[in-house]
Formats: C-alpha cells, structure tokens, sequence
C-alpha cells in the first residue's frame, strides 16, 4: 500500500491534530493549504492560516504546499452562491465547493505528488463495505459533518481519510496538548462561511453583486392570500423561515414563507404556514447504494443543525421525492437535503422550490 497521505491544512487545531495522528501512525504526510479566498488588499504569505500552517508543518518536519485557488473559487462557489440569491433559492456553499474545490484541486496535487490518499480534518467516518465506500456520522454526534459531505462521489471518498471521525472533540482538544501545541487547544472554532467572516452574507451579494438594487430593487411584501402588507428591500436579502428584520405590523409574528424571484414578491405567513409534509429534490449523489431502494424509509436532515424527520423516499424520473412522517417547518429551496439509514449517508439532494 502507498502510505503517502495528503493532509489539507488550514492552520487550525482539527487540520493539524490530523496530520499529528497520521504521522505517529507511521503514514509519509505531506500537507497542503488551500487559499480561496482573502480579504481585500491581504497577501497570502501574511495571511494568519498560511503562517499557522507553515509554523505546523516546520515542527512536524513534513513538506507545506500552497494553492492559491482563488480564481477557480471565485468563478464556480461564488458564482454558485450569488446566481442561486438571484433565483431565490438559498445556497450552502460548503455542499457544492467540497467536491469540486476540495476534492477537486487537493486530489490533482495528491496525484501530482504521488499520494494515494487526502486526508482532511473532517468530522465524519468512511468504510467499505459491499463494493462501495460509506459516508457515516463522527462518533461526536454534535460535530459531525456529514451533512456537508454527501455531493462526494465513490472515486472521491475512495482516497480519503477522515482520522477524527472516532473521536469526541474534547479528545482532540487533549491530542493537541499531548502533542505539545497547547495554543491549538484553545482556538476557538469558526462557525462562518469562509468568504464572509462577518456572517453578513446581505452586505457579501451587495459588494459581489454589480448594480444589484438595479437589478432586484424593492418589491412587495405579500399575504398567503395576496394582499399587499409593504416594502421589501429585495427578494436575496431574504430567506425561507426568516422573522427579524421583516418591519411588518399585523398583530401577529410572520415569518418568510415563499421567495417569489421572478415577480420580487415575498410571502410573509405564520409557522402554520410554513409547516410541509413533502418536497422534491434533484442533483441527487447516492452513496450508500448505487440505486435508490423502491419506498425505502430514511431520515432526511433539510438543514445541518436539524435533528432529520423519518420520511419515505421514491424516484420520480431525475428526481426524488421525500414524504414526510411528521410536518416539517421551513423547507428551503436551494438547501440540501441529505438521507440518512442510522448513521449512513445514503444520499442527498438539493431542495427544489414548488
């Protein structure tokens, strides 16, 4: 077996506390930072994550590649990102840079280097069984990353490593000081979109968007019913669920219940309203089996914080449709929704509006 390893670096605890154990498992590392995306006028050699994983690779003793993947970034995930605002859908731009960026790029390098396997810092588990190579959730449940993983195919997850996914975080925590890098096991963890570390993803397609009042503009707030309730400030500022900042008065919390694009009209409504019991979704990636099973029940996550909702699935022509056991609130359109047999992805899709 070829034990070269390519271990993607980002400088932070989960990334290094990867290569740590790889190395002391006897695996020829090698690790690699990604850049794809700065903040205005920030080169990439001051960039604190570049300098953090250089400092990591020197005390490892490994070699440290730098990609510099902006371009590629910046014409599919942003595109990605702020063409689906313009739909009205609401994109997780994780979901769709993993295997194209991600996987993509780090697994050309690994080719080009002679590595067999990428290695990354991910929360999740792979295991082989039947011909085919199984996502499943971490052991830490409440950091399992999963969800974010399911777009992967077979030839991708077939080279990968996930050496965190049997542990709980606290222990990484305590890797890392064992290891002697206690600063890593204070860093607290980042919970943004790499792109927009202010979480202000409004002011993101204001800045990334040319002339987007020209485009979108204001547009009409509406009932279920049709009625006219006041002013938006355009259809992408918003999304599916949303109660704050809505700036309407009718006695009663509203809250998002459809993004209408094409006439920049929102549905304003009650939770009642925003209660469903079936969708559809398509750019389906199966992981688990290479068909769907006819009706099989799974559980369908809509959103990674969500705890899933027992649902039966069934293919119709290129795409699935989930029914639900129980309502279930605030389906958003553009989102993933990803299945899961106990703890196996199965599969997923991307939530399609009505």
């Amino acid at each position: 077996m070829n034990k070269k390893v390519l271990v993607a670096m980002s400088g932070g605890l989960d990334s290094s506390v990867t290569a740590m154990l790889l190395k002391e498992q006897g695996y020829d590392i090698i690790g690699v930072t990604f850049v794809s995306w700065l903040a205005k006028n920030e080169n990439i050699d001051d960039s604190g994550f570049i300098k953090n994983a250089k400092y990591l690779t020197g005390k490892l003793n490994i070699p440290h590649y730098v990609l510099d993947l902006r371009e590629d970034f910046k014409k599919t995930v942003i595109k990605n990102f702020t063409d689906n605002y313009l739909l009205g859908l609401t994109p997780n731009p994780c979901v769709y840079c993993n295997p194209i960026i991600k996987w993509g790029s780090l697994l050309e390098k690994a080719d080009e280097l002679n590595c067999e396997y990428l290695a990354t810092g991910h929360y999740a588990q792979i295991r082989e069984e039947n011909n085919r190579f199984i996502l499943s959730k971490a052991v830490d449940v409440k950091k399992d990353q999963s969800y974010f993983l399911w777009r992967l195919k077979q030839e991708q997850l077939k080279r990968t490593m996930f050496p965190l996914g049997k542990y709980k975080k606290d222990v990484i925590r305590d890797l890392a000081k064992k290891y002697g890098f206690e600063y890593l096991s204070k860093q607290k963890e980042s919970q943004e979109i790499c792109f927009i570390p202010d979480d202000d993803y409004r002011s993101f397609l204001k800045n990334n968007i040319k002339n987007i009042d020209k485009k979108v503009g204001e547009g009409n707030f509406i009932s279920t019913d049709g009625k006219i309730l006041g002013k938006h400030k355009g259809h992408p500022f918003y999304t599916i669920g949303q109660r704050k900042g809505l700036k309407i008065a009718v006695g009663h919390p509203l809250y998002v219940v459809d993004i209408n694009a094409e006439n920049n009209t929102i549905c304003l409504g009650t939770k009642q309203d925003l209660l469903k019991k079936e969708v559809f979704v398509n750019d389906i990636n199966l992981i688990k089996y290479d068909v769907l099973p006819e009706n099989i029940e799974l559980t369908t996550k809509i959103r990674y914080r969500n705890k899933g909702t027992l649902s039966k699935l069934s293919k119709v022509k290129d795409k699935v449709k989930i029914i639900f056991n129980d309502n279930v609130s605030a389906i958003t359109p553009g989102q993933s929704a990803v299945f899961y047999e106990q703890d196996d992805v199965v599969g997923g899709g991307i939530i399609l509006k009505d």
